[in-house]
């Protein structure tokens, strides 16, 4: 049946259907992307990295966890061109069934002490295969959730997906916390293999969840009048480099810091320095997360009402205002401020990760979307994201924290002059090629 014949009631069924398996599917990958994050900072410099100095270990550990940002444009790009080709949905299950298998493939890998030299440079190329995966998800679910919903309520169909993020830290944090807690002493020996174990299990019910949703509306009509591109990557770098650079660009006001709230936080608040212990450090990105479960979603709302670039903006001139606060919040060493200074600068992130994902998709016609919004997306993880949590490492070691704030005020401004640069289609007609210069076939 195609998706253009559906009554009233089957249509909401399958926007129902397809907001689900969006945050489902989108919350199993980030979990395991979110372990390795975890993990990173806190076990693997022992497991495989136990000849190098606790500095060294630890920038180490992040090196490869930039490596998986480094490779999510490369999934961007070529499951941009197959989303673009043959269908969101099965992309979808492409990406979900790579995660998952390359997170088992972690949780088996023995440590350097066993396999010698193998061990870092398998964990290298699983991390690899992590990014590619998670490269190709991003606009896959964005794009299943806003073009099946309804158009005026863009912003909130396309943050459902965005909240699969927080949710995804929420699991794999939670779950680094209780095996933590119930290892104890054997957390480094085999506890933190655990969680990245049961991502099999996770990635069923994924899989059983996005099976049953058809494909969007919007591309079925690609499809059955013979309009889809023949090379949408290629054509979307062509037409549109302008809105590409552009999204990459004002994500380094919302990714860079994420993975200093997220991933270095873990590691800061862990050092000698302030002395929380690892279970706290779990706690606390909990939590913190779990604000955004609510933030995300209602600021994705608010966009649809007032704009997203208006409500982005703010959110990076918000980064630039706590920069300096955040450390010197985090640096009392009082266990009540630190959880819930972690707690209110997710609502900075929220600010942006909200409208972000119809800010981005927007830029871009349906032809092209899944390709063009996913390279914008992802070329952000090499100068934003990936990099973060090293960098700040390196700027903690050689200048102190207040270097690290400075960076997160660069940032900012890079994303506010990115944002104003972009323009916002919140009120257009994105089923309207002809908004976007239509390319030529």
């Amino acid at each position: 049946m195609a998706s253009n014949r559906l009554s009233a009631a089957e249509h909401r069924s399958q926007v129902r259907k397809a907001a689900t398996a969006s945050v489902v599917g989108t919350a199993i990958e980030w979990y395991d992307f979110f372990l390795y994050g975890t993990a990173a900072a806190t076990v693997f410099a022992d497991v495989f990295f136990p000849e190098s100095s606790p500095y060294a270990g630890t920038l180490s550990a992040f090196a490869t966890y930039a490596v998986g940002f480094l490779a999510r444009p490369i999934g961007a790009a070529v499951f941009g061109h197959w989303g673009d080709r043959i269908g969101r949905k099965a992309t979808l299950i492409i990406t979900l069934v790579m995660m998952g298998v390359s997170s088992a493939l972690i949780g088996l890998l023995p440590g350097t002490a066993s396999i010698g030299v193998a061990a870092p440079i398998l964990l290298v190329i699983l991390r690899i295969l992590q990014g590619i995966a998670v490269g190709g998800e991003w606009s896959g679910s964005v794009l299943l959730s806003m073009e099946w919903g309804d158009q005026r309520r863009r912003g909130l169909m396309a943050s459902w997906p965005q909240v699969g993020v927080p949710i995804g830290l929420i699991l794999g944090t939670g779950a680094m916390s209780l095996v933590a807690i119930a290892s104890g002493d054997a957390f480094k020996d085999w506890g933190w293999r655990v969680p990245f174990l049961a991502s099999v299990i996770l990635v069923g019910v994924g899989l059983w969840v996005r099976l049953r949703v058809m494909e969007t509306p919007l591309f079925a009509r690609l499809l059955e009048t013979r309009q889809v591109a023949k090379l949408p990557v290629i054509d979307v770098i062509k037409r549109h480099p302008k809105e590409v650079v552009l999204s990459a660009l004002l994500r380094v006001s919302e990714q860079m810091p994420f993975y200093i709230y997220t991933t270095f936080a873990i590691t800061y608040i862990t050092a000698d320095a302030i002395g929380m212990s690892k279970t706290f450090a779990f706690a606390a990105v909990t939590c913190a997360a779990a604000v955004e479960l609510v933030a995300i979603p209602y600021f994705g709302h608010l966009s649809d009402r007032v704009g997203r670039r208006r409500i982005y903006a703010l959110g990076a001139i918000v980064l630039a205002v706590i920069a300096f606060p955040y450390f010197a919040l985090l640096n009392t060493a009082i266990p009540v401020v630190i959880l819930l200074t972690m707690m209110i600068v997710q609502l900075q992130h929220s600010m942006e990760y909200g409208p972000q994902a119809s800010l981005i998709a927007e830029s871009f016609p349906t032809a092209l979307r899944y390709g063009g919004a996913g390279l914008g997306y992802q070329l952000a993880s090499i100068v934003a994201g990936g990099p973060a949590p090293l960098i700040a490492t390196w700027l903690l070691h050689d200048y102190g924290w207040q270097a690290i704030s400075i960076f997160m005020i660069i940032g900012a401004v890079i994303g506010l002059a990115a944002t104003l640069a972009l323009p916002d289609r919140s009120k257009i007609d994105i089923s309207d090629d002809d908004a976007y210069r239509t390319i030529r076939r």
